[in-house]
């Protein structure tokens, strides 16, 4: 019966490293299309920084969650 309570154990790490890979991937195309927008046009770094921040906020939000419900539902 330990056997199968290490087995839960492991795969809610491998969930929540699935689940990881979304905000990962977005906050790289966030920050990757931001650079990209400022370099085209340098006038609004402002507000291009603040969509920038704001897009990374909920982004990194998701992978919270993500590690909060696998630590939730581990049974």
């Amino acid at each position: 019966m330990s056997v199968l309570a290490d087995v839960t154990g492991n795969l809610g790490s491998i969930g929540y490293g699935l689940a990881a890979i979304g905000p990962g991937i977005g906050i790289g195309i966030i920050f990757g299309q931001g650079v990209q927008a400022i370099a085209r046009q340098p006038e609004a770094y402002g507000l291009i920084r603040q969509n920038m921040i704001l897009g990374f906020v909920f982004a990194e939000a998701l992978a919270l969650i993500g590690i909060a419900l696998a630590f939730a539902f581990r049974a």
